[in-house]
């Protein structure tokens, strides 16, 4: 691919900042909403491992989006340092599924066992995505961005960061589904009904947007690569 873009990926490239800068605003707008409510729920509780990871999902996200907008809004040809933006995200995806665990944790009566094997599994999907991610070779075939240039794009790689995360988010999917049919199937509460459906609808919104993240990265054009980075980060804000 030449280093020099034809039209239609400089479209393509728009497209995808306009979707970034886009999420940057709904990630505004959702804190603005939620934030009586976080004062209300984890302002005055007491400092553990839940609050800690909540507070760096919840802020951290603004810094990593801060700099995919710096990103997005560069010109083409002034390189920018990617390696803190990839930390920063990391740090805050790993938190914001650091909740999840804990919140189906607490669904299986906090079983130390399953606490033990979904902080394995946490750790080893973190390494594969890492070593993925920073791996020279050509995990995927298909298009790649232009060498020695700083175009908005990432490469095919990014998709298999995606199937990690999309296989872990499955498994935290699948164990809320099945503890809630295996021990609440008749249970009548509002409360527990509330909590297990609104757990799965959210698990259901985020491995959809990894889905596509993958679809996108693996498919799609690479200008299409960083479509909905903002919008990843910006999901996992809820958890």
């Amino acid at each position: 691919m030449s280093s020099l873009l034809s039209v239609s990926d400089l479209a393509k490239l728009q497209t995808s900042k306009y979707v970034n800068l886009g999420s940057l605003a709904i990630l505004v707008f959702d804190y603005c909403i939620t934030f009586s409510e976080e004062v209300q729920w984890t302002w005055f509780r007491s400092w553990d491992v839940t609050r800690v990871m909540f507070v760096i999902s919840r802020y951290l996200p603004f810094a990593g989006v801060g700099m995919t907008a710096y990103d997005a809004l560069r010109a083409s040809n002034q390189c920018a340092s990617t390696l803190e933006g990839n930390i920063i995200h990391i740090i805050g995806i790993v938190a914001a599924e650091g909740l999840l665990i804990i919140r189906t944790w607490a669904f299986w009566q906090k079983s130390k066992r399953l606490l033990i094997g979904l902080l394995v599994y946490s750790a080893l999907t973190i390494t594969a995505a890492i070593a993925a991610d920073l791996s020279p070779t050509r995990l995927l075939p298909g298009e790649e961005p232009p060498l020695n240039t700083c175009y908005f794009e990432s490469t095919r790689n990014g998709a298999v960061v995606y199937i990690f995360l999309a296989i872990f988010e499955s498994v935290i999917l699948f164990l809320t589904i099945y503890k809630r049919v295996h021990d609440y199937r008749d249970f009548r509460s509002g409360i527990v009904a509330t909590l297990y459906y609104d757990g799965i609808l959210y698990m259901l919104c985020i491995l959809t947007i990894t889905v596509a993240n993958v679809i996108i990265g693996a498919a799609l054009a690479s200008a299409y690569s960083n479509l909905f980075d903002t919008c990843v980060t910006g999901c996992t804000l809820t958890a």
